[in-house]
């Protein structure tokens, strides 16, 4: 998920100093179930930010690897985790899965959760330093905007410095090869993203994915649809081992446009047919 992001990991001047003891501590958020909603004719295409995640973990798969087994390994669970801890609707109370008008929320409408960034690197701690460093400048590149916003955030955000600077030492890391690392979680996360929320320019017209992860001072990668919906993605430069890609991602359709509750549109979900989205990644013929 990168659309909260206003500041990150790509724009911070050096590692900072660490936080106070305790700043780990943030206030309840109300809690929500996030996804990515799309119209369509009869309803809305609903994809889970988990399903998401996985996309974007297929997409880190097809990259030559570019570290050691086991580091290649805790990045490929960080990109397919990073969306993890989603709260669930029941028992929670509130609209938290919807918009005031009774349609499914997406999740760019939804509000910082501290429950899902705190849950989600309580998570990857279990996995060891490098996953936790990985997932923890995520969490910084998406809300370092909210820097300011009132104290416990603030905190939460100086705890994550402390802890990206500590796990790199402690892991013997120079800042260059951390940030080639993160930045194949972001770019796959923007590239997922950019598929899951039909953001393919019409007309044949490219998009920018990212910077790359490999020669950030190279050209970014852009990607392209130039047959329109439903032909191959061209990506270039072409940055796979393979000659061509296969990707895919499921979705539930929703044939209602608005729900009386959270429970109505979760028994919806339940219920809907299930489709899988699949694209053809192919190189700049």
């Amino acid at each position: 998920m990168l659309e909260r992001a206003k500041s990150g990991w790509g724009q911070a001047q050096g590692w900072p100093n660490p936080a106070p003891a305790g700043a780990y501590l943030l206030p309840r958020a109300p809690p929500a179930s996030a996804m990515i909603v799309n119209p369509t004719a009869t309803g809305w295409q609903i994809i889970y930010q988990q399903a998401h995640a996985l996309l974007a973990a297929q997409i880190a798969w097809a990259w030559p690897p570019f570290l050691p087994a086991d580091r290649w390994v805790g990045l490929l669970a960080a990109v397919a985790q990073h969306d993890d801890e989603q709260a669930a609707w029941h028992g929670r109370g509130g609209h938290h899965g919807l918009t005031p008008a009774g349609a499914p929320a997406n999740f760019t409408q939804q509000p910082f959760s501290s429950e899902q960034a705190t849950g989600v690197l309580h998570a990857a701690r279990f996995q060891g330093r490098w996953r936790s460093l990985l997932t923890s400048l995520h969490l910084s590149t998406l809300y370092e905007g909210l820097r300011g916003s009132d104290p416990a955030t603030t905190a939460f955000l100086d705890e994550l410095r402390a802890g990206q600077e500590r796990w790199r030492r402690a892991l013997k890391l120079t800042q260059a090869e951390v940030r080639r690392a993160y930045d194949l979680l972001h770019w796959c996360d923007r590239l997922s993203l950019i598929l899951c929320r039909q953001e393919l320019p019409e007309m044949g017209r490219a998009v920018e994915v990212y910077r790359n992860p490999q020669r950030p001072a190279a050209r970014p990668h852009f990607v392209r649809q130039p047959g329109g919906p439903g032909t191959p993605v061209v990506v270039r430069p072409w940055p796979f081992a393979a000659a061509a890609v296969a990707v895919g991602v499921e979705a539930v359709e929703l044939h209602a446009l608005r729900f009386r509750d959270d429970a109505a549109l979760a028994a919806a979900l339940r219920a809907g047919p299930v489709r899988t989205l699949a694209w053809e990644l192919r190189r700049e013929a």
